[in-house]
């Protein structure tokens, strides 16, 4: 994570997960996930060296042939044409489907919604899951407050690579791998 999205999450008010957003209890750690962090093995993309997951932040900070790799990712990136943004739909802003104010990002539209529409108990479509490929822009919510709970209290862009196309089961296995890789 960015220090900027870390120091989101650890605010006063409310210090959260950075991956599912739920409420930190003060002092305590994931000893579980720090096992499974010091017992799963990994490959440098730079030199092909095994190593466990722990050790490769400090690895890749000094491997050469990983900053070569990643150099080359920078670059194929930024050698790509710009796509034409009419043909995408968007995925980034969203209109409340209570009162129809507009332009919020994922975690702005349940904040917004927990604070003003938490007794509503209209029917409505998620405007998030209309967006992506799977959703269906049709499907009114019986309990849109439950669902923004349960699915979208992070958001797909922060650990998808885009690919909205992919199966939704397959991408949460990627999510996975990529948040104990660490890199």
């Amino acid at each position: 994570f960015c220090t900027p999205c870390l120091q989101e999450c650890l605010k006063l008010k409310k210090p959260v997960c950075g991956v599912c957003r739920s409420t930190l209890a003060p002092g305590s750690r994931a000893l579980d996930l720090e096992k499974q962090i010091e017992a799963t093995e990994t490959t440098c993309n730079g030199c092909n060296k095994k190593m466990y997951l722990s050790k490769m932040r400090s690895h890749a900070a000094s491997c050469s042939k990983y900053q070569n790799y990643i150099m080359e990712g920078v670059k194929a990136v930024t050698k790509e044409p710009l796509h034409n943004t009419r043909n995408f739909p968007n995925r980034f802003t969203f209109p409340c489907p209570y009162c129809s104010e507009k332009n919020f990002d994922q975690e702005g539209l349940v904040e917004h919604c927990k604070t003003l529409h938490s007794m509503d108990a209209k029917q409505v479509v998620c405007p998030i899951c209309a967006s992506m490929p799977w959703g269906d822009p049709n499907y009114r919510s019986a309990n849109f407050m439950e669902h923004l709970q349960r699915r979208h209290r992070f958001s797909y862009d922060t650990f998808v690579v885009r690919d909205y196309d992919a199966d939704e089961d397959d991408m949460m296995a990627q999510v996975l791998m990529r948040s104990l890789r660490d890199k």
